[in-house]
């Protein structure tokens, strides 16, 4: 009989462990441009790759090589600016299996579950009290929307940001 190591450390009959697949989530990072088509064009020649969703003022890229969530956001006068920081998971229990494990390593967060933004319906949370005060956003999405934000959603700001704020793009306030 041979023995192994199964997906949680455990000593295992070879023939009885099966094939477990981890879940591992890709590096979001949200950037603020000055203009949407300029950046587009940059981005798209950069990573070789069209974006995976365009609106006004905003364009994410699903960027395979290497593997990254690229979010521009349109806005004027903040161009090259971090907007947020995120991990994109592929379900709603990876979401729920992280937000467990950083509030066992003692990390709060935020819940915002079912939430309309940056044209997708998602269910993430956001982790409070990093070092440097950046932004950061676990989530994953669970259909696309038509509109940026759900309209008179009175909950949380779309991505940490004051939506409402006086501003021609709707996508200067979030991812």
């Amino acid at each position: 009989m041979l023995t192994g190591i199964d997906a949680r450390g455990n000593v295992a009959d070879t023939s009885t462990v099966i094939n477990m697949e981890f879940t591992m989530g890709r590096v979001q990072l949200a950037l603020n441009v000055n203009d949407i088509d300029e950046a587009v064009t940059f981005y798209s020649k950069l990573f070789n790759t069209e974006p995976a969703k365009r609106r006004p003022g905003y364009a994410n890229f699903a960027v395979t090589e290497p593997p990254l969530k690229l979010v521009l956001l349109e806005n004027p006068g903040q161009g090259g600016s971090i907007n947020h920081l995120g991990v994109e998971m592929p379900d709603v229990d990876s979401v729920d299996a992280t937000q467990t494990r950083l509030a066992a390593d003692g990390l709060a967060s935020i819940d915002e579950r079912g939430t309309t933004c940056c044209y997708a319906k998602q269910d993430k949370f956001w982790v409070q009290d990093a070092p440097n005060g950046e932004q950061w956003e676990v989530y994953t999405v669970l259909e696309d929307s038509m509109t940026f934000n759900a309209e008179g959603d009175g909950g949380p700001a779309c991505c940490a940001t004051d939506v409402n704020a006086p501003d021609d793009s709707a996508a200067a306030a979030c991812c």
